[in-house]
């Protein structure tokens, strides 16, 4: 008799390998086919509704790495609150305006932007934004995120833009909106303002000059003659300079040097001193900033004043304590020369470009200018010195390039008018981490005005008309009417139609008496088109409410669409459109290396899909710690898909001892397990408890690596190990063995559903093989929670303990084997000394004990002068003096004892005996 066919070996068709390139894809096709995401709604539907809302990528080029830490992100945390008592709807979005979508089209695609009108380049952008959303949207599926995707909401369609300008007028109803001049941020490159959000900082060198302005008028402070010292690391500015700030509580001197006489602030003298060389200074007059208010200056090379004026943004933090004035390029400058009735002076274009206005220097780029100015202030005598900085300076985050400050027209939202009452509201959201709170409160505290127009075609247009005397129109009737015609045409009508076809019929006004009226050609800033999604979505989309219970998005967002958002909810409604903020970081590469295709170190999504897997990208945003900056690498994702075949074989090996296994008929109840099934049943227990915990907190690292470890340790190391020796060994009703086939019935279904969320194609084809479940895909179930383990009051203590012992005796078998004392565990016998009064106690009560230990035999002694000692026991590891049993490969001395299978131990003659002999 072969005894290889009386044993009950493991049998399922769960492949070993993933294969995940070519399943997942089969596998999304399926979920398709059967509207996964329509049935889990269906499901739920009636349950408390859970709206995480998501931050539209931007339409433009594949998905980067980013991209999908982010999305699957999301797609972990509405999977979770779907199987845990919540409707979770999930509606994907997109940003579809902006200058990247104008370069690509003029740049790439080679459109010849200036031979056609703007509605018409206009409409091949939305073509090409629209192309790019179905190009993104596929590669978003791929990585098995669920939701919505054939009803996103997309910022160009027709309902959303007649949202947003809703949201603008309400705006404007309240007073925030308002047109003025004063300096923006200016970005040549893209020949348009930006607001901060569109701000990213770079290192640039840049010349660093002092420059000498001559006192004329020195109002009874001065004699005449003296030199206010100014310094600046933007020449290209002094055509500009209208004036000198002074602070008025810091004490200046006049310094003699060399028969010169010059003006410094006190604090800074010395340091002066030494960039200038100066030696044998002489301080001769020492006043006050206010003294000198309104002292008058001559501009180092243009026939015109300088006027001293009094400002707070004046530091002694370095410089001269003598500020170069230039209102029409600074902020500082625009308030304090404001005050003093000097309007703003730009003499620089749209490109970057000097004017006529700048005589000398006309048709020079700002830039190139630098050199040309200062030659110009060495050949009049002004230049002290001049040497080279490297500094942070601010880039335009799209084109990478400089921007300036430039003082034109624009239109603002006034932040500062209901800011406190965003402050306000910003206490109120749940931060994770718990630092964004302070960011974002600190970037609204410090934050004037928001510049929200720009001197671009592809965008929603700014809906003010001109009156003939040039005054703006915003009315209500005119607001309502422009979102009424957007959403029946679209806001490129906007661009199609005159003014007067735009306005309601029959309109008046007392700005047009003769009924001409123009109309606004800038466009709004694009995080105005997203930070409206609150109203173009939660508030108008089925199964969406404001507030959302999340925003998710990356850390830079904190001054891009998590600010935008709450500037524009708390402008309409007063309220914060979140209840949670959680942000994550950026992916570097293996070494901590920003990513870039210079360097080589790109890792695409699309690659790791088709040579891992989406569900390995999946468990690798599973186990980093998103909320600071993670990492990303071959051999990062070599780890994480060694964890991957872990799970996965603990699955297949579980599968397979439940071939025979039908859970409504071969179920034990939990009184009447084993002791050692009850005490893994409630070992996971614990785990779900746990994990669930993990998940409510948004902590997905923890979560990964406590499933990961229960599978490895509890399971793998314990739990299947020891447990073979009674699924294959014994009768198929033996009651041990659907002890064991019960614990592994509710492991199984109870693991899979936790890890539903993290690995879905996995956890479905997995739920295909478990016997008796009902439900089609196991993304249609809950979740279970914690339950209490019939009899565990007793028994937790005692297992716990046990497990503590079995370490010790571990290392006694390891350390015999190491010493050739014994091969394989199973040819050892083991003396057990317990140490104390528990460890024995324990240990007597232990049946089986030497299965659990996976030894031939164990013996507890009450001493043995050749034990080895341990923490818990001392331990004497021998050679077990029985024969193999061929059938368990136990070694017995009972082997031989029975005629008709002498090969065999008694417990195997007995079951072949009574199962295998006809």
């Amino acid at each position: 008799m072969d005894y290889k066919d009386t044993l009950l070996m493991p049998k399922t068709e769960f492949p070993m390998r993933g294969n995940l390139p070519n399943k997942e894809p089969k596998r999304q096709e399926h979920w398709d086919e059967i509207n996964i995401y329509e049935k889990s709604l269906e499901r739920t539907k009636g349950r408390p509704s859970f709206v995480l809302h998501d931050g539209p990528p931007y339409a433009n080029g594949d998905l980067h790495i980013g991209h999908a830490l982010n999305k699957v992100l999301k797609d972990f945390i509405v999977r979770y609150k779907s199987m845990t008592g919540y409707h979770a709807p999930y509606v994907p979005g997109w940003d579809t305006h902006g200058l990247p979508i104008e370069t690509a089209l003029t740049k790439n695609k080679k459109v010849k932007r200036k031979e056609m009108s703007v509605a018409e380049f206009r409409k091949l952008c939305a073509e090409y934004a629209l192309g790019q959303v179905n190009s993104q949207r596929t590669q978003f599926r791929q990585l098995g995120v669920r939701g919505d995707w054939d009803n996103p909401y997309i910022t160009l369609t027709k309902d959303y833009e007649a949202a947003q300008i809703k949201v603008f007028g309400e705006m404007a109803k309240k007073g925030y909106i308002y047109k003025g001049l004063k300096p923006v941020y200016w970005s040549p490159s893209s020949e348009s303002a930006l607001a901060e959000a569109e701000i990213e900082y770079q290192d640039k060198r840049s010349a660093s000059i002092y420059v000498a302005f001559e006192v004329t008028d020195g109002k009874d402070v001065f004699d005449g003659g003296e030199k206010i010292i100014i310094w600046t690391t933007t020449p290209w500015t002094i055509p500009a300079n209208l004036g000198i700030s002074l602070h008025p509580d810091l004490e200046y001197v006049v310094a003699e040097v060399n028969g010169e006489k010059f003006v410094v602030a006190h604090a800074l003298l010395e340091a002066v001193s030494e960039e200038l060389g100066w030696k044998n200074v002489n301080v001769v007059k020492s006043f006050k900033g206010q003294e000198a208010d309104r002292v008058v200056a001559k501009h180092p090379f243009y026939d015109r004043d300088s006027l001293v004026m009094l400002g707070d943004h004046v530091t002694t933090d370095a410089g001269t304590g003598c500020v170069h004035t230039a209102p029409g390029h600074g902020e500082d400058d625009f308030y304090v020369s404001r005050s003093y009735g000097i309007d703003a002076f730009c003499p620089v274009d749209d490109k970057g470009v000097f004017t006529q206005e700048a005589p000398g220097f006309e048709g020079l780029f700002y830039d190139k200018a630098n050199k040309v100015i200062t030659d110009k202030l060495e050949e009049v005598g002004a230049l002290l010195k001049l040497s080279f900085i490297t500094h942070s300076y601010p880039h335009d985050w799209r084109t990478k390039k400089p921007t300036i400050f430039r003082a034109t027209a624009q239109w603002f939202a006034s932040i500062k008018d209901f800011r406190q009452e965003i402050l306000d509201e910003i206490k109120e959201v749940n931060w994770y981490p718990n630092w964004g709170e302070t960011r974002l409160y600190n970037m609204v505290r410090d934050r004037e005005d928001w510049c929200i127009s720009r001197q671009r075609a592809w965008g929603v247009p700014i809906p003010v008309f001109y009156g003939e005397n040039g005054t703006p129109i915003i009315t209500n009737e005119t607001v309502d009417h422009v979102s009424n015609l957007f959403r029946e045409h679209g806001s490129n009508i906007w661009f199609e139609k005159e003014a007067k076809e735009l306005l309601p019929e029959g309109f008046t006004s007392e700005h047009s008496p003769n009924g001409t009226f123009t109309k606004e050609t800038d466009i709004m800033d694009v995080w105005f088109d997203s930070g409206s999604s609150h109203e173009g979505v939660l508030e108008n989309r089925k199964d969406h409410r404001r507030p959302a219970d999340i925003y998710l998005e990356g850390s830079d967002q904190y001054r891009g669409w998590f600010n935008s958002s709450l500037s524009t909810s708390v402008a309409v409604t007063g309220k914060s459109p979140y209840k949670t903020i959680i942000s994550h970081g950026f992916v570097l590469d293996g070494n901590g290396r920003k990513m870039s295709k210079s360097l080589g170190n790109v890792i695409l999504p699309s690659k790791v899909q088709k040579q891992l897997g989406s569900d390995i990208l999946r468990l690798w945003v599973a186990s980093v710690d998103y909320q600071a900056d993670v990492r990303i690498s071959d051999d990062i994702l070599k780890q994480t898909s060694e964890a991957y075949r872990k799970i996965r074989n603990t699955f297949r090996f579980l599968l397979a001892n439940l071939a025979d296994f039908n859970p409504a008929t071969d179920t034990i109840p939990d009184q009447e397990l084993e002791e050692v099934d009850r005490y893994m049943l409630h070992r996971l227990q614990q785990l779900v408890s746990d994990v669930r915990e993990n998940y409510e907190k948004y902590e997905f690292s923890p979560t990964f690596h406590q499933i990961h470890n229960f599978c490895a340790v509890d399971l793998s190391s314990f739990y299947l190990d020891f447990a073979k020796d009674v699924l294959y060994i014994e009768a198929a009703d033996n009651k041990r063995r659907r002890s064991i086939q019960t614990g592994y019935y509710e492991i199984l279904t109870t693991l899979v559903k936790l890890l539903t969320p993290i690995i879905p194609h996995t956890m479905d084809e997995v739920w295909e093989y478990i016997p008796g479940v009902e439900e089609e895909s196991v993304q249609l179930t809950d979740i279970p929670e914690a339950r209490n383990i019939a009899g565990i009051e007793n028994l937790e203590t005692k297992w716990n303990h046990f497990m503590e012992v079995r370490d010790d005796i571990l290392k006694a078998l390891e350390e015999a084997r190491s010493e050739k004392v014994i091969g394989k565990s199973l040819e050892a016998k083991i003396t057990i000394v317990p140490k104390d009064k528990e460890t024995k106690e324990v240990l007597s009560s232990m049946e089986h004990l030497h299965q659990f230990l996976i030894v031939s035999d164990a013996v507890i002694s009450e001493s043995n002068s050749d034990a080895k000692e341990y923490k818990f026991v001392n331990v004497l590891v021998e050679k077990h003096p029985g024969e193999k049993c061929e059938r368990c490969w136990v070694a017995s001395e009972t082997v031989g004892g029975n005629h008709d299978h002498p090969e065999l131990c008694t417990r195997c003659a007995t079951v072949v005996k009574e199962h295998y002999t006809a």
